[in-house]
């Protein structure tokens, strides 16, 4: 997943840290915020994008997200409708 060591299970996920992220994966978010915004922050150290299937949810917890990590360096692309 996005070049990531991890694991999971029924109710878990177990992710091992490192340097190597290659990204350019897309992830689904299950309409969760919180993996939206994490595999986002993780883009900006990955070799290839990080793309999330709906950047939507972030206003759930965090409406100024966008502007956040824009301020960071990251860069968005707005799928096409």
């Amino acid at each position: 997943a996005n070049g990531v060591a991890h694991d999971t299970g029924d109710d878990w996920l177990e992710v091992t840290g490192g340097n190597n992220l290659t990204g350019g994966g897309t992830v689904v978010t299950h309409l969760d915020h919180r993996i939206a915004m994490a595999f986002l922050v993780m883009g900006l150290a990955s070799d290839e994008p990080v793309t999330v299937d709906d950047g939507n949810v972030m206003a759930t917890s965090f409406p100024g997200f966008r502007a956040f990590m824009e301020g960071l360096g990251a860069r968005f692309e707005d799928a096409a409708a």
